[in-house]
């Protein structure tokens, strides 16, 4: 492998010995609208070599080992249900090894191997997924896709899987009525603006376990507008932040995927912004 995940501080460790795994997964089939989201892991990678050790709290992920994976290959089938399904092999690989998976997309429709792995894995009663977006990801299927980025989230309430939705400003009908029918709990854009954010909690009722599906375009297009679908009046990064901090604490994270970042040539700064958002997630562990 040419480059690793802060291969600037630290070894590819190998994956027995790595808390911390790391899948680049550049899959790209149903996306709307802005195009190049199988760039992005290669360069969240790439940019992750001008990180420091630590971060913002002072906490030092790379101390517990990272290991960069080779990229999921999706090349041998047009099936998403193939795709996926090697997406979540990978992730309960790390989970059997105690390690921690994060995902690297990709379009939002690769939280599909993460809904499959926790299914199997855990079961849908054991783990809850924060999500942090600017869209509900709620239609039952979207330009013919059942497994649409649209429509990953619908996939994994009628699992039986918890959902917690953050950052959300974008709407139709028929997603308020997927909200309703699963009681998918939430903290939408306009909310955040309104109140103080070390307020919320997540429900009482939530899963102890938490996987975090973090989709970039949840920021404000000042913060990221590397992203195919962007929605204004979205997250700062200090809002991002600190609702992460705040919605896992007394909270196990086990994973996450970070998803719909689309780099722009020459414009490092998104690149960089998205490396330091998953350095910061390994670091709620």
């Amino acid at each position: 492998m040419d480059s690793w995940f802060l291969d600037s501080e630290y070894p590819n460790t190998p994956f027995e010995k790595a808390k911390y795994h790391i899948y680049p997964f550049g899959y790209e089939k149903s996306v709307s609208y802005g195009k190049g989201t199988s760039l992005g892991p290669s360069a969240i990678i790439t940019a992750s070599n001008q990180l420091e050790k630590l971060t913002t709290d002072f906490k030092e992920p790379g101390l517990k080992r990272i290991h960069t994976a080779k990229p999921i290959d999706f090349s041998y089938s047009e099936k998403e249900q193939l795709i996926f399904a090697k997406g979540a092999k990978a992730i309960k690989e790390s989970w059997k090894n105690n390690s921690f998976p994060l995902v690297l997309g990709g379009e939002h429709s690769i939280t599909n191997s993460a809904i499959e792995a926790i299914v199997d894995y855990y079961g849908s009663n054991e783990v809850g997924i924060l999500q942090f977006d600017a869209h509900m990801d709620l239609r039952e299927s979207y330009l013919g896709s059942k497994y649409s980025h649209a429509s990953v989230m619908h996939r994994a309430v009628e699992k039986g899987i918890s959902l917690y939705q953050v950052g959300v400003r974008s709407y139709s009908y028929e997603e308020l009525d997927v909200r309703a029918k699963y009681n998918v709990e939430f903290i939408d854009a306009h909310q955040i603006y309104k109140g103080n954010l070390e307020k919320f909690s997540l429900p009482s009722s939530f899963p102890k376990k938490v996987f975090i599906s973090f989709d970039v375009d949840a920021f404000d297009g000042s913060v990221m507008a590397a992203t195919g679908t962007p929605e204004p009046g979205g997250l700062s990064w200090w809002d991002a932040i600190t609702l992460l901090e705040v919605l896992t604490k007394d909270k196990e994270v086990v994973g996450a995927d970070i998803v719909e970042f689309a780099p722009i040539k020459d414009f490092h700064f998104y690149d960089y912004t998205v490396a330091k958002l998953a350095y910061h997630i390994m670091s709620l562990l």
